[in-house]
């Protein structure tokens, strides 16, 4: 019997070849292939291939010539001889010795950068900040502003005005920041819209710690979620459309990795201000997060321009000039610039239409983006139903009913944002090894667990106040650690990489609506949930929706991990049915046999697409669940 396998090598862009194996030839070849992984089920091309090289060459001059870059052609020439053998560059003749060695270096350290691609990605994320320091001022101010407004009766009037207060950001974030982003997108540009949304950022939470009324509150929150919803899917899909494909998936989890770098200042200015006298310690809660926007808008005009961007808007010059600032040398900037180029024209020929509502259409329309939607939309979904934003809005609420003091609450808290902090860095170098599905799938039965032993662990009301407090406490860190190892660096890391250039602003607004939509419907039901449910109702309720999102993860959610913008519009032309059937009969019963039987020997399944990394060489790549 033989088996069709189509190899990936590590470096991107790279070329796919259909190989007509025999069985013993494929173990030969599996010693071989290292940094290797297999294709099944589709075929992700390199649209190079399809002429000649030296028509390759020709071509790239002439793109060169026609879009003011005439100084540059001999230089695209030669990118696009390495773009089409990406894999044995080495050999071509045409390379001066400084290009083979830059393009040597960057294959053999693969978190070579340039200063300004770490500058620029790590200013869009510490923009990510503000998001997560708001939820955690709100965790404190929780234990006062109520009582300031008179909202604090245990009524449930008052229950849903706190609710609505808290989850007021997100839902104006989904339903109306969201959907403002290509409007913003295209007259702005990626620099210009996150500018004006870290001035609104910057501005609304001063306008929060200055409210005098619960009404005044909700307004200033109700603007301030305008800005998080279009930041949200402006940045990381800025950070992505930046990062080379090799380290993409750690470079744009430096979102993930502030998100909860917020979470933990802002517990930390909780516990500074808890003191202040006068009845302003919430105040002080509310408005520190005008901080890390602050940053941003002073440091972003110092950044590129997408490169991506300036090429869909046909300023394909300046779109190189920007690629060049974001990579180590021109031949890499060249090469990864016109193989963006050839990918988009291929995009556009498959296009439907090019307005608005057209391209939001097409998330839901055409098969291949479709699928991509499905797995998008499940990640951003799971990490809502996974319940984590009970523990960042209501965490300081949650342990001063077990017994804590308001202090006591506080200090907790932070101990809770420490932990995120902590156990989402390992995350930056699984991220692109263990892959972002897998890294989910093994998290999501865990943290069901945990939140399921937390709420039960509510119903001790005997002993001492350390037996009752301390499992509590335990059990919600245990799940915090689950969650930074898995769906929360993956989500909005996954939605940001895997839609088409053409629809990528609309499939992200779609997402972050969905995403920040029930993160609001979340923090709006809490409080009255506690009421009706208890809080050891509303844990299990949310432990039982950790595994509905596991199903959901494993149905729709595909491996995405090394490889580049363009390559992952092929991995979503495998139907789904087709490809959940592949999980249930090849990926499934070699997991079980390999991890659970211990028969070590099991042959590895092909997968739609998962890259091996430097341990596992063989062929056939590692394809876990």
């Amino acid at each position: 019997m033989s088996e069709k396998i189509y190899d990936k090598v590590h470096d991107s862009p790279n070329e796919k070849i259909g190989i007509e194996r025999s069985s013993t030839e494929h173990h030969d070849l599996s010693e071989q292939a290292g940094r290797r992984s297999s294709v099944a089920l589709n075929i992700v091309e390199n649209p190079l291939k399809r002429v000649s090289q030296p028509q390759a060459i020709a071509d790239a001059m002439a793109f060169a010539e026609a879009n003011g870059m005439a100084e540059h052609a001999a230089l695209f020439g030669r990118a696009a001889a390495v773009a089409r053998n990406p894999d044995n560059f080495e050999a071509l003749d045409d390379l001066t010795v400084e290009e083979r060695a830059k393009l040597i270096y960057e294959r053999d350290h693969k978190w070579h950068g340039p200063t300004m691609l770490w500058y620029s990605i790590a200013l869009c994320a510490i923009g990510a900040a503000t998001q997560g320091w708001d939820q955690t001022g709100s965790n404190g101010a929780n234990l006062s502003f109520p009582t300031a407004f008179g909202i604090a009766n245990g009524t449930s009037r008052d229950a849903w005005l706190v609710g609505l207060i808290n989850s007021i950001i997100f839902l104006t974030a989904g339903l109306i920041g969201a959907f403002i982003t290509d409007p913003l997108n295209y007259y702005l540009g990626r620099r210009g819209e996150i500018f004006l949304m870290g001035v609104i950022l910057t501005v609304t939470p001063i306008g929060s710690a200055c409210a005098q009324s619960w009404q005044g509150l909700l307004a200033a929150r109700f603007i301030m979620g305008i800005g998080i919803g279009a930041k949200n899917a402006t940045v990381p899909i800025y950070s992505a459309e930046m990062a080379p494909a090799r380290i993409r998936g750690a470079l744009v989890m430096f979102w993930q990795l502030w998100v909860v770098a917020g979470i933990f200042l802002g517990f930390c200015a909780n516990v500074i201000v808890k003191d202040v006298k006068h009845g302003l310690s919430w105040r002080l809660q509310l408005g520190s997060a005008f901080i890390p926007s602050f940053i941003l808008i002073c440091g972003i005009w110092f950044c590129p321009e997408s490169p991506r961007w300036l090429m869909k808007h046909g300023k394909i010059a300046q779109g190189y000039q920007s690629m060049n600032k974001l990579r180590d040398h021109p031949i890499i900037a060249a090469r990864d610039y016109y193989y963006s180029w050839i990918i988009y024209e291929e995009e556009l020929r498959q296009a439907v239409g090019s307005g608005y509502f057209r391209r939001l259409a097409d998330c839901f329309t055409i098969p291949r983006i479709r699928r991509a939607n499905y797995g998008a939309s499940t990640v951003m979904l799971a990490q809502q139903m996974c319940g984590i934003n009970i523990i960042s809005f209501y965490s300081s609420t949650i342990f001063k009913s077990v017994g804590y003091t308001d202090t006591q609450a506080l200090y907790a808290s932070l101990g809770y944002g420490a932990i995120q902090v902590v156990f989402t860095i390992p995350t930056l170098f699984m991220i692109d090894t263990v892959g972002r599905r897998r890294l989910c799938m093994i998290t999501f039965p865990l943290m069901c667990v945990f939140l399921l032993a937390g709420g039960l662990s509510l119903l001790k009301t005997e002993g001492s106040a350390a037996s009752r407090i301390g499992p509590v406490v335990l059990f919600v860190y245990l799940f915090t650690i689950m969650y930074s190892f898995g769906e929360g660096p993956v989500a909005f890391q996954y939605s940001a990489e895997v839609f088409p250039t053409i629809q990528r602003e609309q499939g992200m607004a779609w997402v972050v609506c969905i995403n920040n939509t029930f993160a609001g419907i979340l923090s709006l039901t809490f409080p009255r949930m506690e009421q009706v449910m208890t809080q050891v109702g509303a844990f299990g309720f949310y432990a039982g929706l950790n595994l509905i999102a596991w199903v959901m993860i494993f149905c729709f959610v595909r491996e995405t991990k090394q490889l580049t913008l363009e390559e992952i519009d092929q991995v979503f032309q495998v139907p789904t049915s087709v490809y959940i059937k592949h999980e249930l009969t090849k990926s499934t019963p070699y997991f079980i046999k390999r991890y659970f039987l211990f028969q070590k020997n099991t042959p590895k399944p092909p997968g739609i697409i998962a890259k091996g990394d430097d341990v596992d060489r063989e062929l056939a790549g590692k394809r876990g669940l």
